[in-house]
């Protein structure tokens, strides 16, 4: 494949590894914004307590969201690197309109509509700052002086 990545594991592979990375992402976050919530939402003296109960019983569910999300999207991904023979920006921009439709596919073609613009437009962002940033701070290539004038 042209222009493949192997600093990433293979395609199987990736997925289990994306799918369990977001997973991780979203119970640590979860669970802190729970216990943060628990805490405040909790009785004074009884604060502490009611955010580990928040946490335990939200942060698990938030990271399972967050992994089915990063699964569907890695695998899209690794479908459409597959049939493409590509690996540029717009298998993850597809992967991302293809995973918010699909997310939202039990609401109606009008959810599942707006959810893929809104996943494509999204990830369409976040690859271009990449792009943005690796430019900016690429190393610029030594300047190459002019040859000495002939007298």
């Amino acid at each position: 494949m042209r222009g493949a990545d192997v600093s990433r594991d293979p395609c199987p592979w990736v997925i289990l590894n994306d799918a369990g990375g977001a997973f991780a992402m979203g119970a640590i976050g979860g669970g802190t914004w729970h216990f943060i919530k628990g805490a405040r939402n909790s009785p004074y003296g009884e604060r502490f307590r009611g955010g580990m109960n928040a946490m335990r019983s939200r942060g698990p569910i938030i990271g399972g969201n967050f992994a089915v999300w990063g699964g569907m999207f890695s695998t899209f991904e690794c479908v459409l690197k597959g049939i493409r023979q590509k690996e540029d920006p717009w298998n993850s921009i597809g992967s991302g309109a293809i995973t918010g439709g699909m997310l939202a596919a039990r609401g109606g073609w009008k959810a599942a509509s707006v959810s893929a613009v809104f996943g494509g437009v999204l990830l369409a962002l976040i690859e271009g700052v990449g792009i943005a940033m690796s430019r900016a701070f690429a190393q610029q290539p030594p300047a190459i002086a002019p040859p000495p004038a002939q007298q």
